[in-house]
């Protein structure tokens, strides 16, 4: 089964070909470019490379795979929005996957830390131990995920967030992955595509509300 696979909760822009089948899981291609503003502009044309370079079109996928975040606002709603829209157009199940997943994922063996840049001066982040996850992902400045991910006993770190951070977080800091690996995205997915699970509604990780919110009542500017 061909998946598409896609994340923007970093400012990585991935798409890329997965093929599952019993034995496991192939990455057939992968596109990624860095820049955390042009995650609408570099989505798309991603997604028609790794179409390209294998030969296939769209209605050749099975499915879609996306990660849900933790993510900044506006650059994950690119990537939801877009694997929703196909799912829906080509008939074929979404699935979603927390993306610090995938980095913990990569990350096995050993207590790995994971984190991603929340902007702010804040870390998404959770405490993963030989992939499985031990904490929810939260959002926090360096100084608190430093404090818990040494109670939680973590021997290192991973991720764009933590190599911004190294220095606070005390802790390692493994140069790959940095962003969320599409193997490892399509790995966590795959389980429910060979069991023809139903596709699931893109619900994403925010963790805090967006930056910009709807203006409140004007004030009155002269008296009644």
């Amino acid at each position: 089964m061909l998946l598409l696979v896609v994340d923007t909760s970093t400012p990585a822009v991935t798409a890329a070909l997965a093929e599952v089948t019993a034995e496991g899981v192939t990455l057939r291609a992968h596109r990624t470019a860095v820049d955390g503003r042009a995650h609408g502009e570099l989505l798309a044309p991603g997604i028609e490379a790794v179409l390209a370079e294998v030969g296939a079109r769209p209605r050749d996928l099975d499915a879609v795979v996306a990660g849900l975040g933790p993510g900044p606002f506006t650059g994950l709603r690119v990537g939801l929005v877009t694997a929703a829209a196909l799912g829906q157009t080509l008939g074929i199940p979404t699935y979603g996957v927390c993306s610090l997943d995938a980095l913990g994922a990569a990350a096995a063996p050993g207590r790995v830390l994971a984190a991603t840049d929340a902007r702010r001066r804040e870390i998404y982040w959770a405490v993963y131990d030989d992939s499985k996850a031990i904490t929810a992902p939260a959002v926090d400045a360096p100084a608190t995920v430093a404090q818990r991910a040494a109670e939680l006993g973590a021997t290192d770190a991973v991720g764009d967030g933590a190599l911004r951070y190294a220095d606070t977080l005390g802790l390692p800091v493994r140069d790959d992955p940095r962003y969320p690996p599409p193997a490892a995205l399509a790995a966590l997915a795959a389980d429910r595509v060979r069991a023809g699970a139903p596709g699931e509604r893109l619900v994403p990780l925010y963790l805090r509300r967006p930056d910009a919110v709807e203006p409140g009542v004007r004030k009155a500017v002269l008296p009644p």
